[in-house]
């Protein structure tokens, strides 16, 4: 009963942290985030000589600086970003998403989708609210591990990049992730 006590309450706390970072009080300004995704930008060019090749030939980059993720049986994660097009900033987006299962901990990562295609482009940025894997399919590579990219994975419309992952929390994916425009 007392584990199941406190299994309950640090959910709470968890969906009440999660409620708070997303709080538009506590959001972050445009030229935070402006500043957080040129260094993001900044890390995965220097760690991946591949991405920074990619970027340059991406019509659309949607940069999250920091996607902090925890859970405790339930789980969710958030961030905010922007999508950068022609070197200048777009619009501000966030992304979240929530999961139950067998998971527990605290990370946090950084996030890049490169838009290889215009359709792919016109699409994220046409869509009210965009779903990783049911608006369109992301390629994930994870710096962290490989980083490798093939010829195959460099064709893709639509390719991630996840990197500096910092925390313990098992698992990474953008399969449900939903981004949405932010009032900046």
């Amino acid at each position: 009963m007392a584990r199941v006590l406190r299994t309950l309450i640090s959910t709470v706390i968890l969906s009440l942290l999660v409620v708070v970072s997303s709080d538009p009080a506590s959001a972050k300004s445009a030229d935070e985030i402006d500043a957080e995704t040129n260094q993001a930008l900044d890390i995965l060019y220097a760690q991946s000589s591949a991405a920074k090749e990619l970027g340059a030939k991406a019509l659309g980059i949607m940069v999250f600086p920091s996607i902090t993720k925890g859970g405790l049986i339930v789980g969710g994660e958030y961030g905010e970003g922007a999508l950068r097009a022609n070197g200048k900033t777009q619009g501000y987006y966030s992304s979240a998403s929530g999961s139950i299962g067998l998971q527990i901990g605290i990370s946090s990562r950084s996030l890049v989708i490169m838009f290889m295609t215009d359709e792919a482009l016109k699409e994220f940025i046409s869509a009210d609210g965009w779903e990783a894997g049911v608006d369109a399919d992301v390629t994930l590579i994870d710096i962290g591990a490989t980083g490798s990219l093939d010829t195959t994975t460099a064709q893709n419309p639509v390719i991630g990049f996840n990197f500096g992952e910092e925390g313990l929390m098992a698992g990474v994916s953008v399969e449900g992730t939903k981004v949405t425009k932010l009032d900046r």
